[in-house]
């Protein structure tokens, strides 16, 4: 009952999504599920309790990243407890998450994600709209879950831009170019349907973020590329090229619809095309 508030709450009040709802409650439910064996509940759990869950956990040899999530989970449970009176404190307050190593977002060279974008697609339906899905995600650096929520209607093809409702149903207006304003064009005159779902399937109905996984994953193979390449590379690709060509970092914030600069800042990274054209041009024997 506790933990249906919590997720009624997220859904209502914080705007989350289907994913974000899922997710909370397995953690939470593997969570009350260990109180259980140790004769307790949400009501009861202490900080002792939930530092022997975090060993639980570490003992099962899981990820650090999996380990801090689920924390997190805990923590905003007990956090809107707290505010509404049923328990005292938070007590995961106090317990640590895991230190992670801080990994660099996985992008594509701009001659890789050249390679994928300019393979001549299919004539069929499903490659005139597998080749608008991939250049849609580049153009915009779109959550993959923001793409298959689009409808038609969300293009405007006279201003060029796209409107995407991200997470906490916050709305945002993204560019897009010329090039995946095309691919979309022909796609949609393939189709012969101008409304509904943008993306969809065989059958008509939307396309699901795995189905879209699927078929990044295809095309980088057709294309060539020995690596793993998912919606998330490509919207990593768009933020890394954006920055790399002198995009202000606020702007690709506003773009990638994140509500914390911090977040934005991990793609100030230096990509090796442009340590080699700066190395180019300051150093006097470079050339």
């Amino acid at each position: 009952m506790i933990v249906t508030s919590f997720l009624d709450y997220l859904a209502a009040q914080r705007g989350a999504s289907p994913h974000t709802l899922r997710s909370y409650a397995t953690d939470l439910g593997e969570f009350t599920a260990f109180l259980r064996r140790e004769r307790s509940s949400l009501v009861d759990a202490d900080v002792r309790l939930v530092r022997a869950y975090l060993a639980w956990l570490h003992q099962r040899r899981l990820a650090k990243a999996t380990i801090a999530r689920r924390l997190a989970s805990v923590r905003s449970c007990f956090r809107f407890l707290a505010r509404r009176g049923v328990i005292e404190h938070n007590p995961a307050r106090q317990v640590r998450s895991p230190r992670q190593v801080r990994r660099l977002p996985s992008f594509l060279p701009k001659d890789e994600s050249k390679e994928l974008l300019d393979r001549p697609g299919e004539a069929s339906g499903a490659g005139r709209r597998d080749h608008a899905l991939l250049e849609l995600l580049y153009a915009t650096g779109i959550r993959v879950a923001e793409c298959c929520g689009l409808d038609c209607g969300d293009v405007d093809r006279s201003h060029g831009t796209v409107r995407v409702l991200g997470k906490g149903n916050k709305e945002r207006v993204v560019p897009v170019g010329d090039a995946a304003l095309a691919a979309l064009d022909g796609y949609l005159a393939a189709r012969r349907r101008a409304s509904g779902p943008l993306f969809t399937n065989h059958r008509g109905g939307r396309l699901t973020p795995r189905s879209v996984q699927r078929i990044v994953g295809r095309q980088a193979r057709l294309s060539g590329l020995d690596r793993r390449v998912t919606p998330h590379t490509l919207r990593h690709t768009f933020a890394t090229h954006m920055l790399g060509e002198g995009a202000d970092l606020r702007l690709i914030q506003e773009l990638l619809g994140h509500s914390r600069l911090s977040t934005t800042q991990r793609y100030t990274h230096v990509s090796p095309e442009q340590l080699m054209r700066v190395y180019d041009a300051a150093h006097p024997r470079a050339t």
